[in-house]
């Protein structure tokens, strides 16, 4: 069909429990993932490394959540970090995150496809479930060229549905299945052999799962008075999933082997069978981890498991979905902003979605899973991959977040991060939030052990990044745009239309009476349009409203 050029303008169809379920496709399905892989990484310490992961994502999750209300436009952690460091960085951050999402798309696809056949085991194996996570991947793209709307309603109802039904395996496993001495026995077993290296490898695998709240940035420019809410969203889905993951793995470890989910293990379920049966085996485990903590409930797991790996198949399917979602959204953003060709702002005039973003990405998803069809070890092959972007990405987002403390105090935020101190620089006053501080520190020391104990993240993760800013040199030097500086942008009109269209005119309010006292302080003009409320009469140009001036 031919696509007409219109406005670049996203539809706002996103309500309140819409926010919440993008953030809970996204990360309530990792645990559908993480369970098996760290469990086979960290083994008897697989609790610790969710434990370690949970706590950076709640840091992470409270950068996200401050930054996401002040700036409730398309874009997420590549916006910030625009905002914060400039154009170079931002593009830098954006494509890291892009590098996830794209991996986000064919690893849920994989798991997905892995869930339901649960019920098919001979399809569990290479190529058949690659060319079932390609389908996926293709129904995900038409979905998502049709709309946000009908793609959110898919992600609401799955999410509902999931959130009754880990409750009830949680609920079942710690009252009927779970084995304190067995918990202990694998936990001491391992704390007697110690692997500082495997617990390192668990905890990066753990980590790189929480970017649901990447998710709801994303969608922030969607959804219907963001500034409320989205903090609303950000906090309960922090609290709900840290507390699934810890619950989840903790169940695990006191229910069943944590052999039972490593492909080189010969120990478990291995009695009587092949070599490459008992391969087989596993890798039915690993890609439906948590159908097979369900299998082991007294009594129930026999009709629990089918019921896990359906809404296994369907939220790993969301999730995915929030994968092509999120990429398309942030290369609009880099593109909106003149870090990226214009040709990905591009919207069709039948849907409003961003389609040639759309197809780019699902593309690159493809090949990645092609790719990872050819190793021996699809799934790990793509979550070493992961872990790279989504440590790089969220390091400078946290830098963005102490920079943006001191250089943009007049955004109205409707929700901080806390514990903060006072603190002065070049004699400017600014709050300086200590978990911020945490958070950077944390998420350092996770892209740390990406680089020591992740072979294919290492050097595909780096690949990545040059391919990028190869292209990214090249398109800044033809439209004669700095390539290490930024260009102009007006971040205020930008933020004060959306302000307007989303319904918040008291912030736009705020927002204009904070520009007024900063101009009135520091002698700078700004634009008469900014400072301007709507329905007001146009005033003449003065000197002293005819200059624009940076913000």
């Amino acid at each position: 069909m031919a696509e007409a050029t219109v406005e670049p303008r996203l539809r706002r169809a996103v309500g309140p429990w819409g926010s919440y379920s993008w953030g809970y496709a996204d990360v309530g399905a990792d645990i559908y993932v993480a369970l098996g892989l760290v469990l086979a990484a960290a083994e008897g310490f697989s609790n610790i490394a969710f434990l370690f992961a949970g706590l950076i994502y709640v840091t992470v999750g409270l950068a996200y959540t401050e930054l996401a209300a002040m700036y409730p436009i398309a874009g997420g952690g590549q916006l910030f970090v625009a905002r914060g460091l400039g154009d170079f960085w931002g593009f830098v951050a954006g494509w890291a995150v892009l590098l996830d999402f794209t991996i986000d798309i064919a690893l849920f696809a994989l798991f997905s496809a892995g869930y339901f056949d649960h019920f098919f085991p001979g399809l569990s194996r290479p190529p058949w479930i690659i060319l079932e996570a390609l389908a996926i991947v293709l129904f995900l793209l038409g979905l998502n060229i049709i709309g946000v709307r009908e793609s959110s309603r898919l992600n609401e109802v799955a999410s509902a549905l999931d959130i009754a039904t880990e409750t009830s395996l949680i609920f079942i496993g710690f009252f009927f299945a779970f084995d304190p001495a067995f918990y202990w026995h694998q936990f001491s077993a391992f704390a007697m052999h110690f692997d500082t290296s495997k617990l390192l490898f668990g905890t990066s695998l753990a980590i790189i799962s929480f970017v649901g709240l990447e998710s709801i940035a994303q969608a922030s420019q969607e959804t219907e008075r963001p500034t409320t809410i989205v903090p609303r969203t950000s906090v309960a889905l922090i609290l709900t999933i840290l507390a699934y993951a810890l619950a989840l793995s903790n169940l695990a470890l006191g229910v069943i082997p944590w052999q039972s989910y490593d492909p080189n293990s010969t120990t478990i379920a291995c009695q009587g069978l092949s070599h490459g049966a008992c391969a087989a085996a596993h890798l039915a485990h690993q890609n439906a981890p948590v159908a097979w903590l369900a299998i082991h409930l007294p009594v129930v797991g026999a009709f629990v498991a089918p019921v896990i790996a359906v809404l296994g198949t369907l939220l790993l399917l969301i999730s995915s979905n929030a994968g092509v979602y999120g990429s398309s959204r942030i290369m609009y953003s880099m593109a909106g902003n003149g870090l990226a060709p214009g040709i990905f702002t591009r919207v069709s005039a039948r849907f409003r979605t961003p389609v040639i973003s759309l197809v780019v990405f699902c593309a690159i998803a493809i090949g990645e899973l092609i790719f990872s069809g050819l190793t021996p070890d699809a799934a790990n092959t793509l979550g070493d991959m992961y872990a790279f972007g989504a440590a790089s990405s969220y390091t400078l987002v946290f830098v963005s977040l102490l920079v943006l403390r001191y250089t943009d105090q007049d955004t109205p935020r409707t929700f901080r991060v806390p514990w903060n101190v006072r603190v002065h620089w070049r004699d400017v006053p600014f709050e300086l939030p200590i978990v911020g501080v945490l958070g950077l520190m944390g998420i350092s020391s996770v892209l740390l052990m990406v680089f020591l104990t992740h072979p294919i993240g290492r050097v595909a993760g780096p690949t990545w990044l040059i391919l990028g800013l190869i292209g990214y040199m090249i398109y800044r030097k033809r439209q004669t745009r700095p390539v290490l500086h930024s260009i102009r942008h007006d971040w205020p009109e930008k933020q004060l239309a959306v302000y307007e269209e989303s319904g918040e005119t008291a912030l736009a309010e705020e927002y204009r009476e904070a520009l007024k006292r900063r101009a009135r302080k520091s002698q700078a003009v700004i634009p008469p349009e900014i400072l301007q409320t709507p329905g007001e009469a146009k005033p003449q140009p003065t000197p002293d409203t005819t200059l624009s001036g940076r913000h």
